[in-house]
């Protein structure tokens, strides 16, 4: 394991932990590469929206991407319990659990696969099972059932055991740190240590290397890295103000005290851990024991049934002949047949007849039971194969639409059909699919929401103390994109 000047960033909030991060992937792995550093962890709170992203530009730039999680827990309750928990005593509640007693905060990463799929599985559940408020969270249940190929951490002041340390509760911080250590091994549990030189992490290093002794873990340095480089400080602190409806006048708003949360050098890490060497050794060591991987070659896509003796091929090319007849009874047009037909071999060429198989199979189905769906839009109403099949209601060649904005044999993409169900039926649509391609097939997708040139304009003049009127007359002068 190489030591010296080398450390590794394991402690990490990107722009996916929304309006807390401020690392943008591209400027983070630029300012890695630019440090010299050869690996560096995602770990954003509560959820893992951005693990695919991550992995794929840290990959693409020669780094190693650690994918890991800032994770809530319960305070000593189930997931499904609401009820907000205490540690400490009357008088003790500024050093107390997280959000009135909603959640403390735990650091996890996968160290193989079979750790990433827990991550998600853990992660999926708490928000399913474990929401409260905006918070998904994790119980000692999750933890224990999915600790299968992972690594975790006593985490930062809002973790259990600090805030144990905090409230002079000793043996409940042991007794804590031991259970988390029975479950994720010996070998990959870490006493996380910060310095941002605040006041509530200095009142507890000195107890948590006692722990660290006492139950035989190794230390783990991080920064809680919110944004990449030291400037962006402010940027941090308008989107935490943006977040709590706040302005950056408030005294009492939410905010960060200094501005060491950034893409930390090694020598600075170094200098910070100087009498604890190890603490920086060991960020490589965990470097070490994680390695994750995406299948990106692996097909998901669910197989159509088709009838005996055919194939998908085979029958979508039925399927296409026979949709051309029901919406042209009184004659199939040339222009009509041979794009039908030019597009046919586009689709089979690019191996795709099963998605439109599937995607007319729910449509159809969904009109059939009633279930309002819209007649198409986006590029697939440019598909004359998806207007035959009933995937859309559009005559591509009657509106001039073209088919190569859909599908482009020399942009191979997956194709991307956007369809518009009766909101108060959209879930049958969805179990029919579930129950007939399987849920291992089936997914749902997030949307994040960004901050666009015209929001911005709005939002830094609320939070600059100016009238709503001001932030409207920006926007208004701006030219149009």
């Amino acid at each position: 394991m190489p030591t010296g000047e080398d450390f590794v960033h394991l402690h990490v909030h990107t722009e996916y932990s929304m309006l807390d991060g401020a690392a943008r992937l591209d400027s983070l792995f630029t300012e890695v590469e630019r440090l010299g550093q050869k690996s560096i962890a995602i770990t954003d709170h509560g959820y893992l929206f951005g693990a695919f992203d991550f992995w794929s530009k840290a990959t693409a730039k020669g780094i190693k991407p650690i994918l890991g999680v800032e994770a809530y827990v319960t305070p000593g309750t189930n997931r499904f319990d609401q009820t907000r928990v205490r540690f400490g005593q009357q008088g003790q509640e500024s050093d107390d659990v997280s959000a009135r007693g909603a959640y403390t905060h735990m650091t996890m990463w996968a160290r193989n696969n079979e750790g990433l799929h827990n991550l998600f599985r853990a992660s999926s559940l708490a928000s399913l099972e474990g929401q409260m408020g905006k918070w998904p969270r994790m119980d000692r249940d999750l933890l224990e059932t999915y600790a299968g190929g992972m690594a975790a951490s006593t985490g930062c002041p809002s973790g259990e055991i600090q805030t144990r340390l905090r409230l002079g509760q000793w043996d409940e911080a042991v007794r804590v740190a031991g259970e988390l250590q029975d479950i994720y091994g010996k070998d990959y549990f870490y006493v996380e240590l910060m310095d941002h030189g605040l006041d509530i992490e200095r009142r507890v290093i000195k107890d948590l290397l006692r722990l660290a002794e006492t139950i035989g873990a190794p230390l783990l340095a991080t920064n809680d890295l919110h944004y990449v480089r030291q400037e962006d400080a402010t940027s941090q602190e308008a989107l935490l103000a943006i977040n709590s409806g706040s302005t950056l006048d408030d005294p009492d708003r939410f905010k960060f005290d200094g501005d060491g949360y950034y893409v930390k050098s090694a020598e600075e890490m170094r200098r910070v851990w100087a009498e604890l060497p190890e603490a920086c050794d060991n960020t490589l060591r965990l470097a070490e024991q994680c390695e994750v991987s995406f299948d990106t070659a692996a097909n998901y896509m669910p197989r159509f049934p088709v009838p005996d003796g055919e194939d998908e091929t085979s029958w979508f090319v039925k399927e296409v002949e026979a949709g051309l007849h029901r919406r042209y009874p009184d004659g199939v047009p040339e222009a009509s047949r041979k794009q039908a037909e030019y597009e046919t071999e586009v689709i089979l060429q690019m191996g795709f007849p099963g998605y439109f198989l599937v995607v007319a199979d729910f449509i159809n189905w969904a009109k059939s039971q009633g279930i309002r769906v819209g007649p198409g839009r986006g590029s697939a109403a440019g598909s004359m194969a998806a207007y035959v099949m009933g995937i859309t209601e559009l005559d591509p060649l009657q509106h001039g639409l073209i088919f190569e904005r859909f599908l482009n044999p020399e942009r191979v993409s997956m194709p991307d059909v956007d369809v518009d169900f009766d909101e108060r039926r959209r879930g049958e649509v969805i179990k029919y699919v579930t129950d007939k391609y399987g849920d291992d097939r089936v997914s749902q997708v997030v949307t994040y929401g960004t901050i666009k040139a015209k929001q911005a304009l709005k939002d830094s003049s609320r939070l600059l103390g100016f009238p709503f009127a001001m932030g409207e007359k920006l926007t208004k002068a701006m030219p149009p994109p």
